[in-house]
């Protein structure tokens, strides 16, 4: 058995060192071997240039292969896997691409995980563990109201007047501030077209509270069943979605008035042309500190009375360590490729585990990769 890691990105590095480091047979594959030696040439030399035919060549049944790659490459691999009677293992969101191959991974008797990141990754594994809690709480009736947040963000532990910085190419973000979100406020969807329709105002239960800036992302009405949410339960507020610091939308209103005007090739070409001045302007310095900061919560209400309310709260930051964004993306892929391994994971299309087992070895885990982490019950 070899564990292929394709990718030594920035967010690829902690995880990966950690499982060669555990003695586990290890290939590196990077589109250039130059940049995979510099991050884990202290420890292996089996490092080879990645494209397609090599590893299709390399793997072999029972192998475990892990995309850190841009995101086009993640169906063409898990295909390469269901072929070859190998397992698949991405930080990634599921794709409905890589959902359809569901059937064929089954088939074949091979696991395709997916979101095992920070968000995705994480962010469901606190999720699952406040659904259990509730489930077998005292307070669990299914007619209480239930409401459920889940906020996620990268920022800056030293603010700067732009109140975010970026780790790589702001392209990612601008085209996703283009995306419209689904959610569910006061019993209703929430369609928003924009994220800046849809920003308010959330106080962080840390040490010492913070307030931030949040607005819904993507479309979070699948998770709902994702996390098992019984579909007889009657749900006030469910929404996942991004944390910026105070003072982000001011100092962003600009940027958002432009992106409102830009269409068609002109304005993929403009969405470049602020990328290339954002990273010059706003990238993160060497060794300057990052700061991720995820709360997940759920509340239950019976006759407008809370009677369970809990929020999971994770604060990290850059240290001698690295970054804080590299080691809560790419550690938990690697407690993925060993649950894999261990056959813990089922075989076919998955996310982020849901067993009890692993969701506290990977809170086990990621209390040593976080400063702060914490349950924090309100009642």
């Amino acid at each position: 058995m070899t564990i292929h890691w394709c990718g030594t990105g920035l967010s690829a590095i902690p995880g990966l060192r950690r499982l060669i480091e555990a003695g586990h047979p290890v290939t590196v594959w990077n589109r250039t071997t130059a940049k995979a030696i510099e991050a884990v040439g202290d420890l292996t030399d089996n490092i080879r240039a990645f494209d397609m035919d090599a590893i299709s060549a390399a793997t072999e049944k029972g192998d475990i292969v892990v995309s850190m790659l841009p995101a086009d490459y993640h169906v063409p691999l898990a295909e390469l896997c269901i072929k070859k009677g190998a397992n698949f293992v991405s930080s990634s969101y599921i794709a409905p691409e890589m959902r359809a191959l569901d059937a064929a991974a089954r088939d074949a008797g091979v696991a395709l995980v997916n979101e095992v990141g920070l968000d995705p990754g994480i962010d469901h594994v606190m999720a699952h563990w406040l659904v259990s809690d509730y489930r077998a709480s005292d307070a669990y009736d299914p007619a209480n109201d239930l409401s459920f947040i889940s906020y996620c963000g990268g920022v800056p532990k030293i603010p700067n007047a732009f109140r975010y910085k970026f780790s790589w190419s702001p392209l990612g973000v601008l085209k996703a501030l283009r995306s419209p979100s689904k959610s569910i406020r006061n019993f209703s969807e929430l369609a928003v077209a924009r994220p800046w329709d849809a920003i308010s105002s959330y106080s962080a239960p840390l040490p010492q509270p913070e307030t931030f800036e949040v607005y819904p992302n993507r479309d979070s009405l699948p998770f709902i069943d994702d996390y098992k949410f019984d579909p007889a339960w009657k749900i006030r507020d469910f929404v996942r979605g991004t944390m910026r610091l105070n003072g982000w939308s001011d100092a962003w209103a600009p940027v958002f008035r432009e992106i409102e005007t830009l269409s068609g090739a002109t304005g993929d070409a403009r969405l470049k042309e602020m990328s290339d001045q954002f990273w010059r302007d706003n990238s993160y310095d060497k060794d300057e500190p990052d700061r991720v900061i995820m709360c997940v919560a759920l509340t239950a209400e019976k006759d407008g009375v809370p009677v369970y309310h809990k929020t999971y709260v994770m604060d990290a930051w850059g240290d001698a360590r690295g970054t804080a964004m590299a080691r809560l993306v790419s550690v938990p892929v690697a407690l993925a490729v060993e649950a894999v391994m261990n056959r813990e994971i089922p075989v076919g299309v998955s996310a982020a585990p849901s067993d009890s087992k692993l969701v506290k070895r990977w809170m086990d885990t990621v209390g040593t990769l976080a400063q702060h982490l914490q349950i924090v019950d309100h009642l």
